[in-house]
């Protein structure tokens, strides 16, 4: 691991069938928890600006920062797709020294 490669890149790189697995698995993750994320964040946010405080207190407040921690993980599983991805292509396009 002389190349600057973390563990797990390097892991990645000796295991690709489960760096595959991985990628597709972060794939349907990240397409996952991404779905209608805008639309659930923009009418949180309406809810907020339109009732202020009081929605803050009836769950708006805890409701929003839910979604954020769905948007972090989202893109979590994003970042390891493309991850796995970058693995893949380039153990496909260049041969080991």
């Amino acid at each position: 691991m002389h190349d600057g490669h973390s563990k797990l890149h390097h892991w990645l790189s000796q295991h690709r069938m489960a760096c595959f697995a991985l990628m597709t698995a972060s794939f349907v993750l990240f397409g996952c928890l991404s779905l209608d994320l805008v639309k659930l964040v923009s009418a949180n946010a309406s809810l907020l600006g339109a009732h202020g405080w009081q929605a803050l207190q009836d769950g708006g407040l805890q409701q929003l920062l839910e979604l954020w921690l769905s948007a972090f993980a989202a893109i979590a599983a994003y970042l390891l797709f493309k991850l796995c991805e970058h693995v893949l292509v380039h153990g496909l396009s260049y041969r080991r020294r």
